[in-house]
């Protein structure tokens, strides 16, 4: 079975006016999250299976832009395994604050940024 799409996410160096932007452009709920550093979470208002997101600041003009997380078991694994196929880890496992489980971040071999959760 492959791996699905669990999560996206859109970075932007404004993130409030990105924040502003997708509320108002698709009607979805963003809330702030506070302890998070100006990231907000995404309720698409979709139902209860469909992805959630986040929007929030990049930390750079490489962090900017639109990424998709895939739902994994094990992080390590599939950034080695990402490695061996031509890709790059740019970001090792970091635990997220509450309970909301660990990601960590490659580029594949065209440089596009792809997110792991588990």
């Amino acid at each position: 079975m492959g791996q699905p799409v669990a999560y996206f996410e859109i970075n932007s160096p404004d993130h409030k006016r990105a924040q502003d932007f997708y509320a108002q452009m698709f009607d979805w709920n963003v809330t702030a999250v506070p302890e998070m550093g100006g990231y907000s979470l995404v309720d698409t208002g979709a139902g209860e299976d469909a992805i959630g997101g986040g929007i929030g600041p990049s930390d750079s003009p490489a962090d900017a832009g639109v990424k998709i997380y895939m739902r994994v078991d094990d992080l390590s694994a599939y950034l080695e395994r990402a490695e061996r196929l031509g890709g790059k880890t740019v970001m090792s496992p970091i635990t997220l604050p509450g309970d909301a489980g660990q990601i960590a971040i490659f580029t594949d071999p065209d440089g596009n940024a792809v997110g792991l959760w588990s």
